[in-house]
């Protein structure tokens, strides 16, 4: 880790060397595993539905989880390595697609290092990949430099591929430079909502240059343009949490918050998400009916949680993220999240749109994705399959308008946001709700594992072990200016 992050070091030099990998390594190759570093989850079953955990999506039959009960731990910079590779694959693209490699490597750049510092706060920015120079430690950068410097990435990612040749490698949009030119407006608001509670900071003047990216930037339009990894029936493609790569699939049971919020609405969403308790079906309820989802208190004592998987009287995951192999895409970046970012832009008043028509678009794009990417099979919807006509009526009831004072519709879009990314955009719920409060996850202070702050979600992860030991002053300067010392409930400054 200290040689790739510090030192620049990559897995380019390896592919060179290695005498059963391709000798002439081309942008075309660097772009392919560049794009698919991004998209793929390294992990399955278990591991795969991990980040559901904190946001009490999920609880866990088999036994205690971390993120369960508010253990987040220590993060990894290990995908620093990665940056080395999207610099070499501008560096080496021929002279046509030269515009297009260089916007995609600072794309790409912009997105990892945005992660990270969502992640921690800090983080080494302005002096990465100067190992060569011999810099082996680089210092951390505020998170303040770290932001400015990431919205300088997009935009020049979005000003070169809006304007770029098609580019080869592409295993998302077929080389499409203005696909990725959509991707980068939509990283682009989602850096800046991120940054809600520095509105009045000058310097990042986010209302102006998030309506700026709003009414110039090429928007997504629909699921077409979602930055997502497609998975197949064929061996060695299918979907993470399939039972054939997953002995732990049964143990997810959906909570009762997710529940809860899902029956309010009488959303079908919930009939695809989940699956019938057993002891309700047991005592002879119906499995289309609402009465037959239950949900788990993830909050729960883990004796209690392990109890109510046994009997079976909770609702497990569907079956069409175990049984069927393609299952549905994994969203990175959606349209349906730039719909609920624009809302809640709107209601703000960062944009001149109406946040009640974002928010629906949303909640539409996220119930098409889902009937689009389901099989028309009576188990995996229990006879309440989203049509267009149930999508129709569904943003239409009352219950679901967008009414009250701007925290109470700051409330609904997020709800329905985090209603949307279920098994879809890793930790982005945990953001929404660090920044805004919303949703109001449930929280057990005698269950709970954050100890110094039980009644709250830790506020972030712990620096790598890794740098601790190999770049110890700079990681330890950057601690102290923030927190004092390496506690997970510092507030870093982007929530401040």
């Amino acid at each position: 880790m200290a040689c790739v992050l510090l030192a620049g070091c990559s897995n380019f030099e390896s592919i060179n060397t290695n005498p059963d990998t391709p000798t002439n390594v081309n942008s075309s190759l660097l772009a392919t595993g560049a794009i698919h570093g991004i998209l793929a989850t390294s992990s399955s079953g278990k591991t795969f539905v991990s980040n559901l955990f904190i946001t009490k999506y999920l609880g866990w039959g088999e036994g205690s989880i971390e993120g369960q009960y508010n253990d987040l731990g220590r993060t990894s910079f290990d995908d620093y390595a990665y940056l080395q590779d999207y610099k070499n694959m501008a560096e080496l693209a021929p002279e046509a697609q030269k515009t297009a490699y260089e916007g995609l490597a600072a794309l790409l750049k912009a997105y990892v290092l945005f992660n990270h510092t969502l992640e921690v706060g800090d983080i080494p920015y302005s002096q990465i990949l100067q190992g060569e120079e011999g810099l082996q430690t680089p210092i951390y950068d505020s998170q303040k430099d770290v932001c400015l410097g990431i919205l300088a990435d997009l935009e020049e990612a979005y000003d070169k591929l809006s304007s770029a040749q098609d580019f080869d490698g592409d295993i998302v949009f077929d080389g499409s430079a203005q696909q990725w030119a959509k991707v980068a407006t939509a990283l682009q608001l989602r850096v800046l909502i991120n940054l809600s509670k520095k509105e009045n900071d000058a310097d990042l003047d986010v209302a102006r240059r998030f309506n700026e990216v709003y009414q110039n930037g090429m928007l997504m339009e629909s699921n077409d343009d979602n930055l997502q990894l497609v998975f197949s029936d064929k061996a060695g493609q299918y979907y993470p949490y399939n039972s054939a790569n997953n002995r732990h699939w049964s143990y997810a049971m959906l909570s009762d918050f997710l529940v809860k919020l899902l029956k309010d609405n009488q959303d079908y969403r919930l009939f695809y998400y989940g699956k019938p308790a057993q002891t309700q079906l047991d005592a002879g309820v119906d499995a289309g009916s609402w009465e037959a989802f239950v949900g788990v208190d993830p909050t729960a004592p883990i004796s209690e949680v392990k109890e109510h998987y046994a009997v079976g009287d909770c609702s497990g995951l569907n079956t069409r993220y175990v049984t069927y192999a393609a299952g549905e895409p994994y969203i990175r970046l959606g349209y349906s999240e730039q719909c609920f970012i624009l809302a809640e832009a709107a209601l703000r008043g960062w944009i001149s749109a109406d946040p009640s028509e974002l928010y629906k678009q949303g909640i539409r794009a996220n119930m098409q994705f889902i009937y689009d990417h389901t099989p028309d099979n009576t188990d995996y919807h229990y006879g309440h399959p989203l049509t267009d006509e149930y999508i129709d009526s569904f943003v239409e009831q009352p219950s679901v308008q967008l009414t009250g004072d701007f925290e109470n519709q700051l409330r609904q879009i997020m709800e329905q946001k985090y209603i949307a990314a279920f098994m879809q955009l890793p930790y982005q719920p945990y953001y929404d709700y660090r920044r805004t409060g919303y949703p109001v996850l449930p929280i057990n202070p005698e269950t709970s594992q954050n100890f110094n702050a039980p009644d709250k979600l830790p506020m972030r992860w712990q620096y790598p072990d890794v740098e601790i030991s190999y770049n110890t002053e700079n990681v330890e300067a950057a601690i102290e200016r923030q927190y004092g010392s390496d506690e997970v409930n510092g507030v870093m400054w982007i929530l401040q």
